[in-house]
């Protein structure tokens, strides 16, 4: 293979590894940005500091929500 292609692929990754903002995250999830500064606070939605910005990997969102980060009631989340 050349190495435009691992290039290629190493920047696939890189583009899906980043880090996202509070506007990426919740255009994601399609809440309000207010949504997830509530999150944060209430819901120990995992996200880390930056300076004064809060920064997101997708992973953890992911594994967040389907582990019924979200939900009021976890066992009922975790069950569906």
């Amino acid at each position: 293979m050349d190495s435009s292609y691992n290039l290629t692929i190493f920047s696939i990754f890189m583009i899906e590894d980043r880090w996202l903002s509070v506007d990426e995250i919740s255009a994601y999830l399609g809440v309000k940005r207010d949504t997830i500064h509530k999150w944060i606070s209430e819901k120990a939605m995992p996200a880390h500091r930056i300076g004064r910005l809060s920064k997101f990997k997708k992973d953890e969102v992911d594994g967040w929500v389907k582990v019924g980060g979200v939900s009021d009631n976890k066992k009922e989340a975790v069950e569906k």
